[in-house]
């Protein structure tokens, strides 16, 4: 027997990246999702208020929009909805505010299918996650510094750069740039 879209939970997609989302959407499809896909903020909040998604899978980093304003948005929408936050800029400061904004996980680019589902389905915390004994290196300690004074600036770069006494164009370019795994 096999499923119907009807059956099938409804799981938003949501990131600019539309080669990425051609390859994601079949491969959640196969593993019994309804897959609704929108490549920026304001074309996802309209397919979120027909679809009522169950599920939602949002890029940290929309074009210019932020993933973060999403999550608040779906989670205003529906406390339910089971948000997993996905990006390849992780930070502390962007991973905790998604966790408090309402996304139940938090993953790193790249991510498999399976890592996503499984983190869809996953609504506590695993308390027998390794700690890493190695400090953070100054480049991401400086990355993850950024990032939170970005984020008491509500994601406003010009307001960000000044609080850190640094040009907005450096401030930018140092944001443009992949954190440091380490």
């Amino acid at each position: 027997m096999t499923d119907t879209p009807m059956d099938k939970p409804n799981l938003l997609l949501v990131d600019d990246d539309v080669t990425f989302c051609s390859v994601l959407k079949p491969a959640l499809e196969k593993r019994s999702f309804q897959v609704t896909v929108a490549n920026d903020v304001n074309t996802a909040m309209q397919l979120a208020e027909q679809t009522e998604p169950e599920y939602a899978v949002i890029d940290l980093r929309i074009g210019y929009d932020s993933g973060l304003e999403m999550v608040k948005k779906l989670i205003s929408l529906d406390s339910n909805t089971q948000i997993v936050m996905l990006t390849g800029f992780a930070s502390i400061a962007t991973a905790v505010e998604a966790i408090k904004l309402g996304a139940i996980h938090y993953l790193t680019k790249p991510a498999s299918p399976d890592e996503i589902v499984n983190a869809l389905h996953k609504n506590e915390g695993d308390a027998s996650v390794a700690i890493n004994d190695n400090p953070l290196s100054v480049k991401r300690l400086e990355w993850e510094h950024l990032q939170k004074v970005l984020m008491q600036h509500d994601g406003n770069i010009s307001a960000a750069a000044r609080a850190l006494n640094m040009h907005r164009r450096t401030l930018q370019r140092k944001l443009e740039k992949r954190p440091v795994r380490e």
